[in-house]
C-alpha cells in the first residue's frame, strides 16, 4: 500500500508560528492545480504500481480550493492510480466550513476531516493570528457533524504565553464534549522565519516556557486518556478505531507520494521534495521537469528514521523488525545503547521497547542518543 500527500500552498493570511510553505496570495491558486494535476500524471509510477490507501490534502489550507478544483485533482487520480482508498483527508480551515463547501465535498470521496481549531480561546487565536474566532470553530464542528462528517480530528496548541491551565483543560473538555473522535496537539515552537521569531527576538512577546507546555502536556495525557482516548503517538490520541491511518503509515515507515510545492516523497530508501516555490514549481511542471531534491539513505540512515517515527508511537520499537530489515549486528547495537534507557524512560514490552509517561517529555532526545552514525 502506499499513500499520497498533496500541498496546497495558500492560506488568507499568515499565522505567527507557522514555517510550512504558503502565499496569502491567491493569484496563481488555478495553475498551482494544473500543476499538481500534471505533476500526478508525470510521477504515477513512484509507488511501484501500489494500491493507494490514503489520499491527504495539506497545506497551506485545502479548504480554500472550489469543488471544481477538487474535481480536477480527484479525476487525475482516478485515471492513474490503482486505489484501495481507506481515508481521505482534508484540512480546513472553520472560517472555510459553510454549507457550499461542506456541500462541494460530497461529490469527492473526502470522507475525514482535518480542523486547524488550534485552541477555543479567542485570547489564543488572536495571538497566533488565526483568521477564524472561537465561536466559529464551534459552529464548524456542528456543521460538519450535521452534514455527516463524523470522522474528526482538531488540531490544538499548547504552551502559548497566557495559556493557564485551567484554559487548557477548558480545550481539552470542550474537544471531548463535541464528540471529537481525533485529537492532534503540539507545544507552541518559535521556528526560524517566522513572525513569532521575530516577535520573540524583538520582546514584543515572551518565549514559549518549557515548563509550562510540559505540565500541560501531562495534563491532557491524563484527561484524554480517562476519557476512552488512545495517546497512540506523542502528539495524538484517538478514540479506539479512530487512528489517522495516513499518518500511522507515516510512522510505520510505509511508501508515499508528494505533490505539490515543498511536498516531501519517501520510498523506503531515500526522501526527495519539491522545490518551495509555486513559480518555479509551475515553470518546472509545465516543462515536464521536476524540479526536486533527492536524498538517498544509507542502512544506518533508513534505521535512525524507523527508530524516530516507531519510539514517538504506543506500538515502539519492534526488535524482530530491526534483525529482519537490518540484521542481528544492528539489534545488538540498539539494545546497547537502549539500556540506561530502560525503567525510567523505555520498557520492553515483549519485543517492543515502549516509552514510559515521563519518556514522552524526551522523545527526540531518547531517539538521538539510539542514532546510529
Amino acid at each position: 500500500m502506499g499513500g499520497i500527500y498533496i500541498h496546497i500552498p495558500f492560506c488568507k493570511q499568515a499565522c505567527n508560528y507557522c514555517n510550512f510553505h504558503f502565499s496569502t496570495s491567491l493569484k496563481y491558486k488555478e495553475d498551482v492545480v494544473s500543476a499538481i494535476c500534471r505533476e500526478l500524471v508525470l510521477r504515477k509510477d513512484y509507488l511501484a504500481g501500489a494500491a493507494v490507501e490514503t489520499v491527504y490534502f495539506g497545506g497551506g489550507t485545502p479548504s480554500l480550493l472550489s469543488e471544481k478544483e477538487l474535481a480536477l485533482i480527484w479525476e487525475t487520480i482516478y485515471r492513474n492510480y490503482t486505489l484501495d482508498l481507506k481515508e481521505c483527508t482534508l484540512e480546513a480551515n472553520p472560517d472555510d466550513v459553510n454549507d457550499t463547501f461542506l456541500s462541494g465535498l460530497r461529490h469527492t470521496p473526502i470522507n475525514r476531516l482535518s480542523m486547524g481549531v488550534q485552541s477555543f480561546e479567542e485570547s489564543d487565536l488572536r495571538f497566533m493570528q488565526r483568521a477564524h474566532t472561537a465561536g466559529e470553530a464551534e459552529s464548524a464542528i456542528k456543521r460538519a457533524q450535521d452534514a455527516g462528517y463524523s470522522n474528526l480530528t482538531i488540531d490544538l496548541i499548547y504552551g502559548t504565553p497566557g495559556l493557564s491551565n485551567a484554559l487548557w483543560m477548558e480545550n481539552m473538555q470542550k474537544a471531548v464534549r463535541f464528540g471529537i473522535p481525533h485529537v492532534s496537539a503540539y507545544a507552541l515552537t518559535v521556528e526560524e522565519h517566522t513572525l513569532l521569531a521575530h516577535q520573540v527576538g524583538k520582546g514584543k512577546v515572551p518565549a514559549p516556557m518549557t515548563e509550562q507546555a510540559a505540565q500541560q502536556f501531562e495534563l491532557m495525557t491524563a484527561f484524554l486518556t480517562a476519557a476512552g482516548f488512545d495517546h497512540y503517538e506523542i502528539s495524538n490520541f484517538a478514540l479506539p478505531g479512530q487512528y489517522a491511518v495516513h499518518n500511522t503509515n507515516y510512522w510505520k515507515g510505509v511508501s508515499y507520494l508528494g505533490i505539490g510545492p515543498s511536498a516531501h516523497s519517501f520510498d523506503q530508501v531515500s526522501r526527495q521534495w519539491n522545490v518551495a516555490n509555486n513559480a518555479l514549481y509551475i515553470k518546472g511542471i509545465e516543462a515536464g521537469i521536476m524540479n526536486v531534491e533527492r536524498e538517498v539513505l544509507s542502512v544506518a540512515d533508513q534505521l535512525n528514521e524507523y527508530i524516530l517515527t516507531a519510539l514517538r508511537t504506543m506500538w515502539g520499537i519492534d526488535r524482530q523488525y530491526v534483525t529482519k530489515r537490518f540484521g542481528t549486528d544492528y539489534l545488538k547495537d540498539l539494545e546497547e545503547k537502549i539500556e540506561p534507557f530502560l525503567g525510567d524512560r523505555v520498557q520492553q514490552k515483549g519485543e517492543q521497547y515502549i516509552l514510559t509517561a515521563a519518556g514522552k517529555l524526551f522523545a527526540d532526545g531518547i531517539a538521538a542518543d539510539l542514532f546510529f552514525d
